[in-house]
């Protein structure tokens, strides 16, 4: 007899083929099809976040999404980073936000612009009062098909958005962090096992690994904990975005052994976790949401 409280996770979430799909640059997460389960209508918090003051980069969609909404039903104001452009996603994660009676900041900002990533930690500061719990999500993802065709703007842009803008919000942050609070990036499965077609962006998300575990010893004596997340192939506005290479969208995720792409609120328990004091006693971890794929630092 089968258990009616378990559930299959080969199931649980949209496990067929995607339509084949692009968008212009800004891509929008209302217009993806099937559109991404963020949490808005499952996620159900129990305070383990209350009274927290919390940045999330690229926090109008996809993961970053996901974070932003359990962070707010879990207690915490959410102050979000976004591409100009993304308006529309981010007001809708405004709305949620302040539907759980927190506080909400909207902060759109082209993270590969000196300066950006202080100016969002000061904003979130003033706006709040202070800043305990800092989510590095951001990312810049361009599939390209051959070496020559990537350019070295592109490269260059990338390693803005995806670490440099994280060093430059860390920097602006130290002095606002107290004891209990938390830094949390976003790294990738392609940080140990790198796409020929992103070259770039694998190599931003090695060094998030890298720079992870590194300022997890820094920030130790601070009483600040610092911890990453890898995910796998999770279905954002990113592989819309030329993230993927042509003709790669319909099979999105199916390679991987439970064979179906993640959803963005199937991260959202561990970026609670990691930013709660629940998880006190974890720093210099990452942590893979991959669909069984492993990771290894």
């Amino acid at each position: 007899m089968g258990n009616s409280h378990l559930t299959d996770p080969r199931k649980k979430f949209y496990n067929e083929k995607f339509p084949d799909q692009e968008q212009e640059t800004p891509a929008l997460q209302n217009e993806m099809r099937p559109k991404p389960d963020c949490g808005e209508e499952s996620y159900k918090g129990y305070n383990r976040l209350e009274g927290r003051n919390a940045l999330i980069t690229g926090g109008d969609s996809g993961i970053g999404r996901a974070a932003a909404i359990a962070y707010a039903r879990e207690g915490a104001n959410v102050a979000i980073q976004f591409f100009p452009g993304e308006e529309e996603d981010a007001n809708e994660v405004k709305e949620l936000i302040e539907s759980a009676g927190r506080k909400a900041l909207l902060l759109p900002y082209d993270l590969r612009e000196d300066g950006a990533a202080t100016e969002i930690v000061t904003k979130t500061v003033e706006a709040f009062g202070g800043l305990d719990t800092l989510v590095l999500n951001a990312a810049q993802q361009i599939a390209q098909p051959s070496l020559s065709e990537l350019t070295m703007k592109q490269v260059h842009d990338t390693f803005k958005v995806n670490i440099i803008s994280m060093f430059e919000s860390v920097k602006a942050a130290e002095e606002h962090l107290e004891p209990g609070s938390a830094i949390i990036t976003t790294t990738s499965v392609q940080s140990f096992e790198p796409s020929t077609s992103l070259a770039d962006y694998a190599a931003t998300k090695g060094a998030i690994s890298n720079f992870t575990v590194s300022l997890s010893s820094y920030f130790a004596s601070k009483g600040v904990r610092v911890n990453g997340v890898a995910p796998g192939p999770i279905w954002t506005p990113l592989q819309l975005d030329n993230g993927k290479l042509d003709g790669q969208i319909p099979e999105f995720g199916q390679n991987y052994p439970l064979g179906r792409a993640g959803q963005p609120v199937e991260l959202a328990p561990v970026y609670v976790l990691l930013a709660s004091d629940e998880g006190s006693y974890i720093t210099g971890q990452i942590y893979g949401v991959t669909g069984g794929k492993p990771i290894d630092l």
